[in-house]
């Protein structure tokens, strides 16, 4: 009996000093429970001040945290990578972040070489991803890094572009598949962060160069075929802002550039050697030496009354490449060169409802690998099979 009286007392002594050092504890308790709560308000204020910023301030911010970035354009730029690319390395400039304009493959097509050449652009052409200007890399008009050594490697911090895909940016994403061109989604940008366009210098505002005004509305013009294909009220709404900052002589030299006679060449086959099958005509114009030729023939085809969709393709380097055009709502075009090259190894396509690309490897087509391989007269079948949805 003693010894469990013993016993009691020494239990309560320890829970009274239990109860004693949970007293003691309290305020301590108490005051990490209110950091702790302040912390996360202050965090979650944080993160929906961060979330309601417009995207351009998101985007300058995040730039603004390097000292260099490469603005990288997708496989032989056009007007609207060459010009979002510049809109980018201005924003960057103005957080005193330096940019680095680079792209893969050539800038064959007269009107990207006029562009490039008319509004002075400092481009670097790289082939492997090892001769990538900086760490932080931000993609334009594409959003997933391709066509050179190492591009399966690359993580971009940014990805800004308006074509359907999976790419994303490690820091910041805007992909906008219903805008007509990435253009647009960069004057955005410039609108969100007060700059402005008046060419007069009457207002207190930064502006853009007429250089900047004028790339960015001819990126805008290129890629929705002169605000008649594909475009959004966006399109319209950024081509009204840009309007006061536009230099009318460079937009000409821009349009207007002298056409190489292979070009000419090319359309004039696509035209009188075109096979046609109701509403839709298809042209394989043989071995070619400017790959950019194909989508101006394809454009040409499209003039042909009673046409609403083309293909038009060429051999080039062992690969065939493919050029699509529809105005006809029953014809995505970009879907329709998917399926038509679906189950031929090695094989890519793809596109918007309007145009679409696409390269064919010819050894692959012709039954190198899995397959049993198809010739040219059976190919022209399924892009017509594909296009009149049997396919």
């Amino acid at each position: 009996m003693r010894y469990r009286g013993e016993g009691a007392g020494g239990t309560t002594l320890a829970v009274d000093t239990t109860v004693e050092t949970v007293r003691s504890l309290e305020p301590l308790v108490l005051s990490l429970l209110v950091v702790a709560v302040v912390a996360l308000l202050l965090g979650g204020w944080w993160l929906v001040r961060w979330l309601r910023r417009p995207p351009g301030s998101r985007l300058q911010r995040i730039l603004g945290g390097y000292d260099e970035v490469a603005v990288l354009m997708h496989p032989n730029p056009d007007p609207d990578a060459m010009a979002c690319a510049m809109g980018i390395a201005e924003i960057a400039s103005s957080v005193d972040t330096d940019a680095t304009l680079q792209f893969p493959g050539e800038i064959r097509h007269q009107e990207n070489r006029a562009f490039r050449t008319v509004l002075g652009l400092d481009l670097e052409r790289i082939e492997a991803a090892s001769e990538i200007a900086a760490d932080a890399i931000v993609l334009v008009d594409h959003n997933t890094a391709r066509g050179f050594t190492g591009a399966q490697l690359v993580e971009p911090i940014a990805v800004v572009d308006h074509h359907p895909g999976n790419g994303t940016g490690t820091e910041f994403t805007d992909v906008r598949t219903e805008y007509g061109a990435a253009s647009t989604i960069v004057v955005e940008y410039f609108q969100e962060l007060g700059v402005a366009t008046d060419s007069t210098g009457d207002t207190d505002e930064p502006e853009l160069s007429s250089e900047l005004a004028t790339g960015l509305l001819y990126g805008i013009l290129s890629d929705t075929n002169h605000l008649t294909n594909g475009c959004s009220q966006a399109e319209f709404d950024a081509c009204a802002f840009l309007y006061d900052g536009v230099d009318e002589d460079l937009l000409d030299r821009i349009a207007n550039p002298q056409v190489s006679d292979d070009v000419l060449q090319i359309k004039a086959h696509a035209i009188t050697e075109r096979r046609i099958e109701g509403p839709f005509a298809v042209c394989d114009v043989g071995t070619i030496a400017n790959v950019d030729a194909i989508p101006q023939a394809a454009d040409e085809l499209m003039q042909l009354e009673g046409v609403t969709a083309v293909v038009v393709y060429g051999e080039y380097d062992g690969t065939l490449h493919l050029s699509g055009r529809s105005r006809d709502d029953r014809v995505h075009m970009g879907e329709t060169l998917r399926h038509a090259v679906s189950d031929i190894p090695m094989a890519n396509a793809g596109g918007h409802a309007r145009m679409g690309g696409g390269q064919v490897s010819v050894d692959h087509m012709e039954g190198i690998g899995p397959s049993d391989g198809i010739d040219r007269d059976a190919f022209e079948d399924r892009l017509f099979s594909a296009m009149a949805g049997n396919r």
